[in-house]
């Protein structure tokens, strides 16, 4: 029988530190008596694939928020500057805000982010799942109902009142966002990594429907008011579907299955108690003291090669997506076609660069080279850094004080998005899943929230850097 004293308790994890001794075939034992459903319990079938859906949903509503917020790029320059009839000593006093909005905008969300992050790390061991689920869910929904009852609403007298609240809601939904797919995240970690692929699936399935549901909007109403009152109605729609299906998902035998306490008395006998991030745990595990948290400098010192990655590659896609590239336009705008006008910068930023980002990620299921720990790949990170002044020298507008045009054809934007969110989605991909790879096994989780961390570390410098980036053209 195994001793307890071998492993160190946490809330979502039973751990080895890194000195132990204990021999594989005792760490293979404890793995099957982990996993071993109960004598006379048998294991249910995920019936018409209902779990797996929930947490598909679920993942894109992880998403969906933020992108529907940076991918109202029309509407927000219409509320921003004066609605009614602006005078030009009004337009200029706004042409701050209207010109750096997408910088401000990302800021906000990537900081907030970070923030957030830390916080639900510490509330795990406090705040179950349940609470936290839904606590997230009802705030974004609050959040888009806010805005949706704003489209309508005349906001040329308070301008800038009304940029104070979209930063302020941008914050809070990127927060909440964060602590909403944290946590159903850690949740998947119950179940078989068929659930966990939906979960990822889903978020990365965010961004392409939100760019799909913008090119209808736009197509369906020649109102820019009309088409976002659309767009914001069917997030709240789509919240409110998410609201339901995480209350529906302890109903499912499937789920039900996975997400009862397991912790066999025959491996810890002195554990009376569930741990508490399972949903039916009251308290946390006794005796779990100092050693509930996994050792942190194991971790950062196995994955700081990945770690460099994941912040370069995401401060580079921050730095040029969404400030840069929703502001490169048409050189054939003047025309007045649909094309040039409306569609061009939708269709060549936000859906183009969320189904590349998408493509990126599934074909990691087929192919990942390069491995963890070759020179190739952050080779191909650094790489990544010719792609800023390729964006800088398309048609950007306005400039100030980089005049010349270099790719003067609508084909370069074009091809620049798709490279830059095929680089992004495959090579992040890697990264995040070479991470709990790398280190022991009872580390992985710990090693995850770290990788998530590295993520929003990334996006938080790209963000900060774009604003100066946009003010040096």
């Amino acid at each position: 029988m195994i001793s307890e004293d071998d492993f160190h308790h946490s809330a979502n994890a039973t751990y080895r530190p890194a000195g132990s001794n204990l021999r594989a075939d005792q760490e293979a034992l404890l793995e099957k008596l982990l996993d071993r459903p109960p004598p006379g319990l048998q294991r249910p079938k995920d019936r018409f694939n209902g779990t797996y859906i929930i947490f598909f949903s679920l993942g894109i509503g992880g998403l969906l928020p933020w992108n529907f917020f940076v991918t109202a790029k029309e509407y927000w320059l219409f509320k921003l500057r004066n609605c009614s009839s602006p005078t030009a000593g009004e337009e200029a006093t706004g042409s701050d805000i209207l010109n750096y909005f997408e910088s401000y905008l990302t800021v906000a969300s990537t900081v907030s982010s970070v923030l957030c992050l830390m916080a639900n790390f510490l509330l795990v061991n406090r705040v179950p799942i349940r609470v936290r689920v839904l606590a997230s869910l009802t705030v974004m929904l609050a959040i888009f109902l806010l805005m949706t009852a704003l489209v309508k609403v005349d906001t040329s007298s308070w301008t800038s009142g009304f940029f104070a609240v979209t930063i302020v809601c941008m914050a809070l939904l990127s927060g909440t966002s964060t602590v909403f797919s944290s946590t159903v995240f850690g949740m998947t970690g119950s179940f078989p990594m068929r659930n966990s692929q939906a979960l990822i699936s889903g978020g990365a399935m965010g961004g392409t429907i939100s760019a799909v549901a913008l090119l209808v909007d736009l197509a369906a109403s020649s109102e820019v008011t009309d088409s976002t009152l659309a767009f914001f109605l069917t997030a709240d729609v789509f919240l409110g579907l998410c609201v339901g299906l995480y209350l529906l998902l302890p109903r499912l035998d499937y789920a039900r299955f996975y997400l009862r306490p397991v912790w066999p008395a025959c491996v810890f006998p002195s554990e009376e108690q569930p741990p508490q991030d399972y949903p039916s745990a009251p308290s946390a595990a006794p005796g779990s003291g100092e050693s509930s948290m996994p050792p942190l400098r194991p971790i950062l010192k196995k994955t700081a090669g990945l770690g460099f990655c994941i912040i370069y590659l995401f401060f580079i896609t921050g730095l040029v997506f969404p400030a840069i590239s929703t502001n490169i336009e048409s050189l054939d705008k003047d025309s007045g076609s649909p094309w040039t006008t409306t569609f061009f910068v939708p269709l060549t930023t936000f859906l183009l660069f969320n189904f590349a980002d998408l493509c990126g990620r599934q074909v990691t299921a087929w192919i990942q080279a390069p491995g963890p720990r070759s020179k190739v790949l952050p080779g191909l990170v650094l790489l990544r850094t010719c792609l800023i002044p390729l964006f800088v020298f398309c048609n950007y507008q306005p400039r100030v004080h980089l005049h010349a045009v270099v790719f003067r054809s609508d084909l370069y934007p074009v091809f620049f998005t798709s490279l830059l969110g095929l680089s992004n989605g495959y090579l992040s991909a890697l990264a995040l899943m070479y991470g709990p790879k790398i280190v022991p096994r009872e580390l992985a989780e710990a090693t995850g929230v770290l990788m998530s961390f590295y993520v929003c570390v990334g996006l938080v410098l790209g963000s900060a850097c774009s604003a100066l980036l946009v003010h040096l053209i």
